[in-house]
């Protein structure tokens, strides 16, 4: 079985996102995790990609839905 490769476009997608604006947002991110769990597992490569993602979020950027989101991924990625 082939090495999945939805770690590359989960990071051509953040590039993306935080270029559009500066700033990645909760639905973004979202679109993101759904990258990383349409095979059903969320590999560790998926996983170093969303933990880089989440580190280059500024804490002023985190409202109420980035919060609620990050939470997730971290609760899916930590177990």
């Amino acid at each position: 079985m082939a090495e999945s490769r939805d770690y590359l476009e989960m990071s051509f997608r953040s590039i993306q996102c935080f270029s559009n604006d500066g700033r990645l947002d909760a639905n973004e991110l979202g679109k993101i995790l759904a990258i990383a769990e349409r095979d059903g597992v969320i590999d560790s490569n998926e996983m170093r990609v969303l933990k880089g993602i989440i580190d280059r979020v500024k804490p002023y950027e985190i409202d109420s839905a980035m919060r609620t989101k990050m939470q997730e991924i971290s609760e899916k990625i930590s177990s």
